[in-house]
């Protein structure tokens, strides 16, 4: 049992490792049964959940090593790759530049102001000790826990990069089943992967789509990513493990691409206003009770500046 996620059977031997909120992993995981050895899918926000994850994938499956895929570059699904150095990290070669270009100076940057994140962190627990409100001594709790871990995995954290890269669809053979890697291009990045278990319809969605989560836009591209979508919901597919929420049917595909789309309809409704203020926009009633909600006004922002480009 991990502090940072719980382990949902899918089917036999196929694992999705669901993130707990506050903690080390932040999104979800895989672990995949082959046969002859495991594959592992994403490896979290933190190297400490990540070495809990490769713990659990030995309990699981009998296997010390894995082939490790990396979804796309965001750190919470490639900071916990140093648990694997002993596996192949498999990515594209687009995920893989990306992580090159961008998490050496960002890593660098978070280790050299950990006293200021410490300080973060007490200067929100005072903030705790002064709450009255459930709902905010929780979100509060949750980040100061969210906090602790990345302190916790900053002063040993390494950037552990992929050594084996792709273009095209990748496929793994075993004796329990034979596993798709698929790159499916620009959507919530500007190169996303998946992966499909095709005798069981298992999706590994990564964050293609999440469940009751908002979506993070502003790195990819939201036209490209519908049709993603469109090409995965005609897709002979009954179960989605999703990058953030929990497990689902092909409804949460649709509601990612739902999500996008009201977005989109959003920002050209704003685009006929005058004095228009971003800040003002209601969150849609469909969307009231999702996570990240911080991500909407994000969202928003990005599309209004593409728009306005074009």
């Amino acid at each position: 049992m991990s502090r940072h996620f719980n382990i949902e059977n899918i089917s036999d031997g196929v694992y999705a490792a669901i993130a707990k909120e506050g903690t080390g992993s932040v999104s979800n995981a895989g672990i995949i049964n082959v046969g002859e050895h495991s594959i592992i899918f994403d490896t979290f926000n933190t190297q400490q959940a990540s070495e809990d994850l490769n713990q659990t994938a030995f309990e699981l499956t009998g296997h010390s090593r894995h082939h490790v895929i990396n979804s796309h570059w965001h750190g919470d699904h490639i900071r916990g790759n140093q648990a694997f150095k002993d596996s192949i990290i498999f990515s594209t070669n687009t995920t893989l530049n990306y992580m090159k270009d961008i998490h050496p100076d960002r890593i660098s940057y978070q280790k050299s102001n950990l006293a200021q994140l410490e300080n973060d962190i007490r200067s929100i627990n005072n903030k705790l000790q002064e709450a009255s409100s459930e709902i905010l001594i929780s979100q509060l709790s949750m980040q100061i826990s969210f906090l602790r871990e990345i302190a916790l995995s900053l002063p040993t954290l390494e950037l552990t990069l992929p050594t084996v890269t792709f273009e095209s669809k990748l496929t793994f053979y075993g004796s329990k089943r034979s596993v798709e890697v698929i790159p499916v291009g620009a959507g919530h990045t500007q190169c996303d992967t998946v992966l499909y278990l095709p005798d069981e319809k298992i999706l590994f969605g990564a964050d293609i789509c999440t469940n009751a989560n908002h979506p993070l836009l502003i790195d990819g591209d939201p036209d490209n990513w519908i049709i993603v979508l469109d090409k995965l919901l005609d897709s002979p597919i009954r179960t989605v493990i999703p990058g953030h929420g929990q497990i689902g049917s092909k409804e949460i595909l649709a509601l990612t691409r739902q999500y996008i789309c009201d977005m989109k309809e959003l920002v050209e409704l704003s685009l006929t206003q005058s004095n228009f203020d971003i800040n003002e926009v209601r969150v849609p009633e469909r969307y009231e009770n999702w996570g990240a909600s911080a991500n909407l006004y994000n969202n928003l922002r990005f599309l209004m500046n593409v728009s306005n480009q074009i």
